[in-house]
C-alpha cells in the first residue's frame, strides 16, 4: 500500500503533524510505503500512484493554502480521466487566528474531503472514540491549533500529535481493511 501525504506548512507546525500521521500510519500498516511530500512538490502522477492520499494545509483566511489549491485545481485531469475513484482520502489542518479551532478549520477541512469525493474517492474521517480526539480533532480529521490569543504562531502542542499518530493509525487501518475488501 502506498501512502502519500501532501502538505504545505508556513511556521512548521502543519509538517509536525504530518510527520505525526506519518508515524502513526507506519504503525498500522508496517508494510506500507508512507512517504510525506510538499504540495509544491507534488505531481499528478504521485497522485494517481498512491493508494491513499493524506491533504494537510495551514488555515489561511478560513480556506486552504494556495500551495494546495493549485496541486487540487491541477488535478483536474486526473477527474477527467476517473484516476483517483476508488482510492482513499483523509485530511488535516493547522490554524491560527482567532477562534478556538483555528478560524476555518473545520470549513477547511470539508472543502478538503469535498475534493476527495468529487474525484470518487472514500474519505476516512476521524472518530471521537480515538485517542486524541478530544485535543486535536474534528469528525472531519485532525485539527490543530496553532496560534495564540492574538492570533501569532505558536506552535503546535504535544496532544494534537497524539491525535495525529492516532488518526495516521487510524487512516492506513481503514485503507488496509478497505483495500483488502476490494475486488
Amino acid at each position: 500500500m502506498q501512502i502519500l501525504i501532501v502538505y504545505h506548512s508556513d511556521y512548521g507546525s502543519t509538517e509536525k503533524l504530518a510527520q505525526a500521521i506519518a508515524a502513526g500510519a507506519a504503525v498500522a500498516a508496517p508494510g506500507a510505503d508512507v512517504k510525506l511530500q510538499q504540495a509544491q512538490q507534488t505531481a499528478l502522477t504521485d497522485l494517481s500512484a498512491a493508494d491513499v492520499l493524506i491533504f494537510g494545509t495551514p488555515v489561511h483566511m478560513g480556506s486552504m493554502c494556495w500551495q494546495m489549491k493549485q496541486l487540487i485545481d491541477n488535478s483536474a485531469r486526473l477527474w477527467m480521466e476517473g484516476a483517483l475513484e476508488g482510492k482513499i482520502g483523509a485530511a488535516f489542518v493547522t490554524g491560527g487566528g482567532f477562534g478556538g479551532s483555528g478560524g476555518g478549520a473545520e470549513q477547511t477541512l470539508i472543502a478538503l474531503h469535498s475534493n476527495f469525493l468529487e474525484h470518487g474517492m472514500i474519505t476516512i474521517g476521524f472518530p471521537k472514540s480515538l485517542p486524541g480526539y478530544a485535543d486535536g480533532g474534528l469528525q472531519w480529521g485532525a485539527c490543530a491549533r496553532t496560534g495564540n490569543h492574538e492570533g501569532m504562531p505558536a506552535g503546535i502542542q504535544d496532544a494534537a500529535l497524539v491525535a495525529g499518530r492516532s488518526y495516521g493509525m487510524h487512516i492506513a487501518s481503514m485503507a488496509t481493511q478497505i483495500l483488502n475488501n476490494a475486488g
